[in-house]
């Protein structure tokens, strides 16, 4: 048995998450970069490298944020925005820091080199007051990239609970087809063991080694695959016509079949042992209660774009039982064409015109390999 972990990864990946924070950043330097060129300072090629040096330090900075954030992503929203934004403070007021001291304090000389520099820091609480003024702007710089940050993990958040809803409705679609599969073999076996039951109570032990044959050939073609599996429409006839083997033995006089299949419909694919039920009720309702021959037949044919199957028989059709579709045999076909195909898969049924019953399957064409 195949089990898939549940995804661990919450939150905003890692690779995702530093390609927005380059992205911010770069587009901060651009921006500064921009100003800087518009206001006509002076000692551009200073500028840039110290200003390359902070927007790596803003990188740096930003990314330990994220590490930080990240111990939130399994806390509730509302705290995860708190935290978000309560953080972006500290962090901002490092990345002011350093601007001040990259911008102020090394080397000044080289940036502006005739402007009175001792009384311009010399001021009471220059400095202060440039770090507040600076990471009050970097606040919302980082509180913005914080907001994109909640945006993404709750996207992320979406898509795994998205994929999980996924997997579960998959899993309950499979766990459905092999339940409604497995209804069919216990029933179809009861009938057969009830019809070899009666062949040895009537001492008729050739016919009975004979249904004890095809039905071992039976049983070995069609456990072979895996129940949500489809099989080609040839080997779905094929099968049964092994049931209808071991029902000959039953109604050697009575039982005559005719299967009218054009070739290129025969690789067309359906649900195993969807026919199964339909050719066992043709053979309760329309062999055994009468003496006389009965024909059961098999057919599809193409229309309006859909593979259209169905099993007929001219049986009998004594009163009150004209609507076969009250047995557990047509619920399980109807039931397993609609967990398989939605609404594409259809089933029609009904007594014939000129006696006997008819049932009709419709289901898309799937000529892939099967």
């Amino acid at each position: 048995m195949t089990i898939i972990p549940e995804e661990s990864d919450h939150g905003v990946s890692p690779a995702l998450a530093l390609y927005s924070i380059l992205g911010f950043w770069f587009f901060y330097a651009l921006l500064v970069t921009l100003r800087a060129i518009v206001m006509g300072f002076g000692s551009q090629g200073e500028l840039a490298t110290r200003r390359a040096v902070v927007t790596i330090i803003g990188i740096v900075v930003t990314w330990i944020f994220y590490l930080v954030l990240r111990r939130f992503d399994r806390k509730a929203l509302l705290v995860r925005v708190i935290a978000a934004f309560s953080l972006a403070a500290p962090f901002a007021l490092a990345t002011a820091t350093a601007n001040f001291y990259i911008f102020n304090v090394y080397d000044p000389v080289s940036l502006f080199p005739d402007n009175g520099l001792n009384e311009y820091f010399e001021e009471e609480g220059f400095a202060l007051k440039q770090i507040a003024e600076d990471a009050i702007s970097r606040y919302f710089f980082l509180a913005a990239w914080a907001g994109l940050y909640l945006a993404l993990s709750y996207a992320s958040e979406a898509r795994r609970v998205e994929r999980r809803a996924a997997r579960l409705e998959r899993a309950a679609q499979q766990a459905e087809l092999r339940s409604l599969r497995y209804q069919v073999n216990p029933h179809f076996l009861f009938n057969t063991l009830n019809s070899l039951s009666s062949l040895v109570m009537k001492d008729r032990r050739d016919e009975a080694e004979q249904m004890i044959m095809s039905l071992s050939n039976f049983y070995r073609t069609s456990l072979t695959g895996d129940p949500l599996d489809d099989v080609p429409l040839h080997e779905e006839v094929h099968l049964q016509k092994l049931y209808l083997d071991i029902e000959g033995v039953r109604f050697p006089d009575r039982l005559k079949t005719t299967v009218d299949i054009p070739d290129r419909l025969m690789s067309c694919c359906v649900p195993g042992l969807i026919l199964q039920p339909l050719v066992e009720n043709a053979i309760k309702y329309g062999v055994s209660r009468t003496s006389r021959p009965v024909t059961i037949a098999i057919a599809a044919w193409e229309e309006d774009g859909m593979l259209q199957v169905s099993v007929t028989d001219d049986g009998d059709m004594p009163p009150g039982e004209a609507d076969r579709g009250s047995g557990i045999g047509l619920a399980n076909v109807r039931d397993r064409l609609t967990a398989r195909f939605g609404d594409e898969g259809l089933i029609a049924y009904g007594p014939r015109e000129h006696g006997g019953f008819i049932v009709r399957l419709t289901l898309p064409i799937i000529r892939r390999s099967c």
